[in-house]
């Protein structure tokens, strides 16, 4: 978030940290509800009563461990849920009778036609939406989110935080994997009899734990090491998200208020930060029970605020000409765009045509209660409703970020362009080299006057003085260990600093 007071000024720097808040404050809910349901459909236990211990849970340790106990707790945490996946396909492959029969009644079912190029964006889930929608919003989640950047900024170098996000999507893969896979089986075994349409579980998001006391009805303890594997994933991604809130709303707002805070209040107010976004967290988890199936409420919540937050930082990087102005003004737009999107889709939900899943049987269903849907009157939806509401939730953050784009170019033409000369280069990314390498005047051209190669931004790290010097610093090179050794304020020998504006500037 410093980098967009570094950019533009402060508002657009506060209007970005109230978005960040509601996002991380929305997602966490919805993910402290997931494994609650889970809970519930093995043991029994109290839905909300579960919701409300494992909240409970991640504040006590984030609030008293802080990052550190947030990233160990991750990285063992991350082991249980691989076990649990993979005790899971084990034995749900024998129960199917060997994993080859899997997948033959998977193609039976068309479950592994999983490549639809229908260019029609009201489609739920297509080659399309997957690709260009999921791209939006994982950059979304991965570029500008504050609890990724701040454990990559954690990282001693460049190098490590790089290593680290290599080592995450290696980890993404595998959860994938295990998850598509276990779908999979999960059809074999309930192909003939689907436990959500006969009306067996309330949720299609309880049907994994109903099939995990189906298959170790015999074998005692190992439903519960599943309920570790459900809850290890929320419980390290809702700790996350409360170390990252309270760290952003101290530094970006408790610190502008009170600058001169001393260290032992200033760690007192965080600790207090923490449990208060604790608290928020877990009671929004109620709201999460109306927003239907976890994985499309939790894409759609950072579609919604991720899209315009990416949309607001690639108007800083990439724009040499956007003013402050148009930043906000974007920002605005695509907050607005996004949640009229969203808001409607969830009121109007899109036609059976574009979500309706593959056919489902209940043939051989013991008892079947089969409910069924009234659906309501063609003249009771609106005219949007079976077209910008029934947009796939996967276009959300692509909404969101475009809208952002073209409204903060077109206000800033409108209330005069950011003169290049006053933006100090480390702040734009020069991505035109990539388009003009056979010509400089054109790359000077689309650079607007930023003096990216004048040799003045060399002579500006060298010679400056103010704390925008080192901060800049930070922001051109990195975590790269060999040029933090030449910034002011830097100790090599302690591998810390004696400037607190460098200090601010690692919390990003």
């Amino acid at each position: 978030m410093e980098y967009l007071q570094l950019r533009f000024n402060k508002p657009v720097r506060f209007a970005a940290t109230v978005i960040y808040i509601v996002q991380t404050i929305l997602y966490t809910g919805v993910v402290v509800y997931a494994p609650a349901l889970a809970l519930n459909q093995v043991t029994g236990f109290d839905l909300w009563g579960s919701v409300f211990a494992t909240g409970i849970v991640c504040t006590f340790y984030c609030t008293l461990g802080g990052l550190k106990a947030v990233v160990w707790t991750d990285a063992f945490q991350m082991v249980v849920m691989i076990v649990g996946f993979l005790t899971v396909l084990i034995q749900g492959s024998i129960h199917a009778g060997g994993f080859h029969n899997v997948l033959e009644q998977a193609k039976n079912g068309s479950r592994l036609d999983i490549v639809d190029f229908d260019v029609d964006p009201l489609r739920r889930h297509t080659f399309w939406t997957i690709t260009v929608g999921g791209t939006f919003t994982w950059l979304g989640i991965y570029g500008v989110n504050q609890s990724t950047i701040q454990r990559c900024i954690s990282c001693k170098t460049e190098k490590h935080a790089k290593l680290a996000l290599y080592f995450n999507l290696l980890g993404l893969w595998i959860i994938l994997l295990c998850a598509v896979f276990s779908g999979l089986i999960m059809y074999s075994h309930f192909k003939d009899c689907d436990p959500w349409t006969s009306g067996i579980i309330s949720a299609p998001d309880q049907l994994m734990p109903y099939f995990v006391m189906e298959i170790f009805a015999t074998m005692p303890g190992l439903p519960g090491l599943f309920v570790a594997c459900a809850f290890s994933g929320t419980l390290s991604t809702v700790a996350a998200g409360i170390n990252a809130l309270a760290t952003v709303t101290f530094e970006d707002i408790v610190k502008s208020c009170f600058p001169h805070l001393s260290d032992k209040l200033s760690t007192w107010i965080s600790k207090g930060l923490c449990l208060l976004f604790g608290i928020l967290c877990t009671s929004m988890a109620v709201a999460a029970f109306l927003l239907g199936g976890v994985v499309q409420a939790t894409l759609s919540i950072h579609g919604m605020c991720g899209g315009p937050m990416l949309g607001l930082f690639s108007l800083g990087l990439l724009f040499p000409f956007v003013n402050w102005k148009g930043a906000l003004g974007g920002l605005l737009t695509g907050i607005t765009l996004s949640f009229w999107v969203a808001i409607g889709a969830f009121i109007y939900p899109a036609p059976d045509s574009k979500t309706w899943p593959l056919p489902l049987s209940t043939d051989q269903c013991v008892q079947s209660n089969i409910t069924t849907t009234v659906a309501p009157e063609p003249n009771s939806r609106p005219v949007l409703a079976d077209t910008w509401f029934s947009l796939s939730y996967l276009y959300f953050s692509a909404v969101g970020c475009l809208g952002c784009i073209i409204a903060g170019v077109i206000i800033s033409f409108i209330t005069g362009p950011q003169r290049g000369k006053d933006i100090h280069p480390p702040l734009i990314r020069p991505v035109c080299n990539l388009f003009c390498f056979w010509s400089k005047k054109y790359k000077t051209l689309c650079w607007c006057g930023v003096q990216h190669d004048s040799g003045l931004e060399q002579d500006y790290f060298e010679n400056g003085s103010t704390w925008k010097q080192g901060a800049e610093s930070v922001i051109q090179y990195g975590l790269r260990q060999e040029t933090l050794s030449h910034v002011p304020g830097y100790d090599p020998k302690n591998k810390s600093y004696n400037n607190m504006a460098l200090e601010k500037i690692t919390h990003l």
